[in-house]
């Protein structure tokens, strides 16, 4: 496997439903490529966190600007980044595709069971685990489209950032997308 070198950027988006651990493996995948890591959260409006706390599920119009701010955030520089970032549906993922040039993904692919146990545990989080299952809902896995790692939710931290890391290697076996499944 190659490292990653100054001039080879990476843009990347560790995509999920809320309390897959998008954050947890975002902040270890910008650390192993020495990128910058923004937590998608802290994007949203303070309107759209407040619908959020209140449990009222965000809607397109809510998404849209979010998701330029994203963007925004992995064009800022040339440096390597990394989101975390929900991007549950295919309509997400194609804008960001076409707002940042070879932006990755890697999608924690969690059961409801995992996720609702994990949330009601989290402490100091705006996201109410009444809207998991409007994650759920929303979501259209990024199943066949280019340039995706899947990994399992439940694997340990540093399996997920090993899988990615091969994912990006020259020589994975990976298809002519980079699509690489794990």
């Amino acid at each position: 496997m190659r490292s990653i070198n100054k001039k080879e950027s990476v843009r990347v988006v560790v995509m999920g439903v809320t309390g897959c651990g998008k954050s947890t493996c975002a902040i270890a995948i910008a650390n192993a490529i020495k990128g910058r890591f923004c937590d998608g959260d802290s994007l949203h409006s303070p309107d759209c966190v407040e619908k959020m706390r209140r449990g009222i599920p965000l809607n397109d119009n809510d998404r849209w600007p979010w998701f330029s701010r994203i963007a925004t955030f992995l064009n800022a520089d040339s440096s390597s980044a990394v989101v975390a970032c929900s991007a549950l549906k295919k309509t997400y993922r194609d804008f960001l595709r076409r707002e940042v040039p070879n932006v990755r993904f890697v999608f924690l692919d969690a059961s409801c069971k995992t996720v609702a146990a994990r949330v009601s545990q989290r402490q100091g989080h705006y996201m109410p685990a009444s809207l998991v299952d409007s994650q759920f809902a929303a979501l259209e896995p990024p199943l066949n489209e280019p340039r995706v790692t899947i990994v399992s939710a439940d694997a340990p931290v540093a399996e997920i950032v090993s899988s990615f890391l091969v994912s990006i290697g020259a020589n994975t076996g990976e298809d002519e997308n980079g699509t690489s499944n794990t």
